[in-house]
């Protein structure tokens, strides 16, 4: 249980840095190919080269997103790319496809291969199969019930991991259609439209622009955006069931969310290896877990339950947040006594704003005058996105520390 590793997603550099100061054990990323998450901003060579120096100097392991299944033209330039991956240092990589795998067994045979879950892996046969192959890690479909998860690790001898809080797909694994039927962009490699989440209404053909709202009752609902994972409870369930890493979605999230999620799952591992028996949920984890944008939490599969219940989000499935990230700290001006903060939101003076830092308690903060960060001219409000501004404030905070509006 020593070894339990907490991995977040970094959908670009900035969320790597997050990722890693507020907790993480290792991260996953995807380059500008061969990745699922082409909406994400990614990572070019040199910002990859960055990234992975960046968590190694804190210790931390990176592992590469090659998840797509591939058509014969991606195939052309994957062994550049795989030789790269292995020169800047990368400490694994994800992936799908068999002929992807067989491919990098023969090119890169150091490389440690992470199956992903977009391989379905949902019996210890097939997890048997790709340890014979050379998977050294599985990441187990979302679909598992934890007797199921017990069934395959007490079967196999690689390590697994699984997803434990983030946005899921109504697809099985993750394989869906929808987005190259009604968009033309391919889910299947890394270019998913999310049509699932489109608010969807009933048309009968006789009556053109009369728009039905697809209802729930009490059967459950007929749309198709599902609620959020969340297995904080069932931390100690799934390290007994044989779960080694756990897994947060969301490469494609915020900072603000990246940093609270693995802020908070990063004290609950603690919580738990510092006292397996005695572990228990915090109220102030939950809390802090509603401050972020998201669904209605659900524990999906894991308990076995396969209805609508276990996943299918609410009528309206709109997201839901208590708190509006306002301003990033880039550091402490010590002359003037203040934190250097970049705004990502409106805010004024005689708000009051919740500091969040990497490590320790949040603080409340009463925002008594804001300065640009320029001409020093003071200023009533701070309007403008990414300006630099300079908060009074009576001790030096961290960089990555974030300011936040409690709604």
């Amino acid at each position: 249980m020593s070894s339990l590793e907490l991995l977040a997603p970094a959908g670009d550099l900035e969320k790597l840095k997050v990722a890693v100061l507020y907790g993480a054990d290792a991260v996953y990323l995807g380059g500008r190919q061969f990745s699922l998450r082409a909406g994400a901003a990614n990572f070019d060579d040199r910002d990859m080269l960055e990234g992975i120096s960046f968590a190694h100097r804190h210790k931390v392991k990176v592992y590469v997103a090659v998840n797509i299944y591939a058509h014969n033209e991606d195939l052309v330039n994957l062994p550049a790319y795989l030789d790269f991956i292995v020169r800047a240092g990368a400490d694994g990589v994800i992936v799908s496809d068999p002929g992807v795998i067989e491919m990098i067994l023969k090119l890169q045979p150091r490389l440690p291969i992470h199956l992903s879950t977009q391989a379905n892996t949902t019996n210890w046969a097939s997890a048997a199969f790709w340890q014979r192959l050379g998977v050294q890690r599985i990441v187990l479909a979302r679909e598992l019930s934890l007797e199921e998860i017990r069934t395959i690790s007490s079967r196999v001898d690689v390590q697994l991991e699984a997803f434990v809080h983030g946005a899921m797909c109504m697809a099985y694994s993750g394989r869906c259609l929808l987005s190259n039927f009604m968009t033309g962009r391919d889910a299947n490699r890394g270019d998913c439209a999310q049509s699932c989440r489109w608010r969807y209404y009933l048309v009968e053909e006789k009556r053109p622009g009369q728009y039905f709202p697809v209802e729930e009752d009490n059967r459950g609902t007929y749309f198709m955006s599902s609620k959020d994972l969340c297995l904080l409870e069932y931390l100690p369930q799934l390290a007994q069931a044989g779960v080694t890493s756990f897994k947060i979605e969301g490469r494609m999230k915020s900072i603000h969310y990246l940093a609270t999620v693995v802020k908070i799952y990063r004290q609950a591992i603690d919580s738990y290896l510092q006292d397996p028996a005695g572990y228990q949920v915090l109220p102030q984890w939950l809390a802090e877990l509603t401050k972020v944008s998201h669904r209605a939490y659900t524990t999906g599969f894991l308990l076995g339950d396969r209805g609508e219940t276990a996943t299918v989000a609410a009528a309206s499935g709109n997201y839901c947040r208590l708190a509006t990230f306002v301003g990033l700290v880039h550091g402490y001006n010590p002359q003037t006594g203040s934190m250097i903060v970049e705004q990502r939101n409106n805010f004024k003076v005689g708000e009051t704003l919740e500091l969040l830092m990497p490590q320790g308690d949040n603080r409340i903060i009463k925002v008594t005058a804001i300065y640009d960060r320029e001409t020093g001219a003071a200023m009533e409000a701070a309007p403008h996105p990414q300006q630099m501004i300079e908060l009074p404030f009576d001790q030096p905070v961290p960089a990555m520390s974030m300011l936040r509006r409690i709604d």
